[in-house]
């Protein structure tokens, strides 16, 4: 199969395999679908490699259930079964507010990102998981709920091995320029736009 060739080889003196070993911060953005899918899919990953995976959801309602919830849940009660892959925490950060923000107050609202953040921060500090998807996570950087330059900081001063992956339309440019990874996804057709349902059991 063809190899892949660089155009270009950066100059920050690391080897190939340096390069490729070392954390990442990642970021899924644009208009088009399969952010979030395209996350979960990378913990997937990262669970066969024996990662701790640690997922923050933000935006989702609480009361919704994604399969990659289910299976990334079951993931980490097959690891604490058999010692398989790595083990999985799932935290729905804040109470059930949504795109149209109506479930409690707008104070509320920031508040409870604010905590999600400040323990998404702890979890860096102290080294706890190996990959982290902070899912929906530009929309409180947008809405002014959490500080744009602290989660900068936070994740370009972060210890370890720690890769970290963010999804949501609408990232910010500074968190756009400190990733290593963006992934903007354009949206070319929606099956929703002329009519049509998406297959039964298919969250689109």
């Amino acid at each position: 199969m063809p190899q892949g060739v660089p155009t270009t080889i950066p100059d920050d003196g690391l080897t190939t395999r340096e390069r490729r070993n070392r954390p990442l911060i990642m970021v899924h953005t644009g208009p088009g679908k399969g952010k979030s899918t395209a996350a979960f899919g990378l913990a997937m990953r990262g669970w066969n490699q024996g990662f701790s995976i640690g997922v923050f959801q933000f935006v989702k309602s609480a009361k919704w259930r994604i399969g990659e919830q289910t299976v990334l849940e079951r993931l980490g009660e097959l690891h604490e079964e058999t010692g398989e892959g790595g083990p999985v925490t799932w935290h729905k950060m804040g109470s059930g507010w949504s795109w149209s923000r109506k479930a409690g107050t707008e104070e509320d609202h920031a508040a409870d990102a604010a905590e999600g953040w400040a323990e998404i921060k702890r979890a860096l500090a102290e080294e706890r998981h190996d990959l982290y998807v902070l899912d929906e996570f530009t929309y409180p950087m947008k809405w002014g709920w959490v500080d744009v330059d602290d989660v900068v900081s936070a994740l370009t001063s972060r210890p370890g091995r720690q890769h970290v992956v963010i999804t949501g339309r609408h990232a910010d440019p500074r968190l756009v320029e400190a990733a290593n990874l963006v992934t903007e996804m354009g949206q070319v057709k929606h099956p929703m736009e002329v009519g049509q349902k998406g297959q039964r059991g298919i969250e689109w």
